[in-house]
């Protein structure tokens, strides 16, 4: 039975390495070794990156929020708790974009907020 040779194989999966490690620089763009390496963190840190945007994404829907409430006498706690109460179930990214778009729709939720508290 004749050998099998790998070269194709190899430059395929060789290939698909380079081209994921496009744009990197020195060596890591251009010896397979070092890209490999490169190309295996970058996906680590992707991975990572794509949960912790949600969390980044909710902190500053929280902290809009809380700007929005300064100086109303609430605080943004009781806010959500008081809309919570009031059958209110909006989530924090449409309640960020209300406060930054709609004034007048985000001081009604601010009283209803407010009247469900007492």
């Amino acid at each position: 039975m004749a050998r099998v040779k790998g070269g194709p194989t190899t430059r395929r999966r060789r290939k698909k390495i380079l081209k994921m490690a496009k744009g990197f620089r020195g060596a890591a763009s251009v010896r397979y070794r070092v890209a490999r390496e490169q190309v295996e963190h970058a996906l680590q840190y992707a991975y990572v990156g794509r949960r912790l945007k949600k969390r980044e994404f909710r902190r500053l829907w929280i902290t809009r929020i809380s700007a929005a409430l300064d100086g109303k006498g609430l605080s943004y706690s009781r806010f959500i708790y008081g809309l919570k109460k009031g059958g209110v179930s909006l989530n924090r990214k449409m309640l960020s974009e209300i406060a930054i778009h709609d004034k007048e729709a985000f001081d009604r939720l601010i009283e209803i907020a407010k009247e469900n508290l007492n």
